[in-house]
């Protein structure tokens, strides 16, 4: 998300649309809400929400996305260095799972299926631009690897959700770090032996 170099009044329509889809989560199923029902909610014209959006699909996945990145921002969770990076991020998938910002906890049961593929697309984004800064052997696959891992975070934090019995999100995100950290060693090391 380059929201940083985006034009303001972009932003701003954006966070309108992304404002009216949660306020419609918490009232409605995400497969019944259709794009008038979104742009109604938002004040704006149906013709606005494609200049911005492809489909609801893509909203909803920016939607979760910015949140997610406010979940961590609230952390203080930064990505300028790799020490402590998956840990972090695993930490705040189980946060943001456990009771995700974008609906009630109670009521998100209705679009999960889509904000697991949302919050995976976001996860791997982060990791694919944590290898521009640290770049990968060329015999593997940054899309493979970033696939591999962001898969494995959010179904480690979402067994880890389902667990009546669990630990903190703290112990569990150590867990998970304890646990994808190897496939990220594999690859450097291979760099090294190379």
């Amino acid at each position: 998300m380059q929201n940083e170099t985006m034009d303001p009044r972009i932003r701003r329509t954006r966070k309108m649309l992304q404002d009216g889809l949660a306020k419609l989560l918490k009232q409605k199923d995400f497969d019944k809400i259709s794009v008038q029902d979104i742009v109604d909610a938002s004040d704006l014209h149906r013709a606005t929400f494609y200049d911005h959006y492809p489909d609801k699909y893509a909203l909803l996945e920016c939607l979760v996305a910015s949140r997610f990145h406010e979940l961590l921002a609230q952390r203080g969770v930064k990505f300028g260095s790799c020490e402590g990076a998956l840990k972090s991020l695993a930490l705040g998938v189980c946060d943001y799972i456990s009771c995700p910002p974008v609906a009630a906890c109670s009521e998100h049961r209705r679009f999960q299926p889509h904000m697991e593929s949302a919050i995976i697309a976001v996860v791997r984004r982060m990791i694919l631009e944590g290898f521009k800064a640290h770049p990968l052997p060329v015999e593997f696959s940054p899309d493979l690897i970033a696939s591999t891992v962001s898969w494995a975070i959010y179904g480690a934090a979402k067994q880890w959700a389902q667990d009546s019995g669990r630990s903190s999100a703290e112990q569990m995100a150590e867990q998970i770090d304890r646990l994808v950290s190897p496939i990220f060693q594999a690859v450097h090391s291979e760099q090294h032996v190379g």
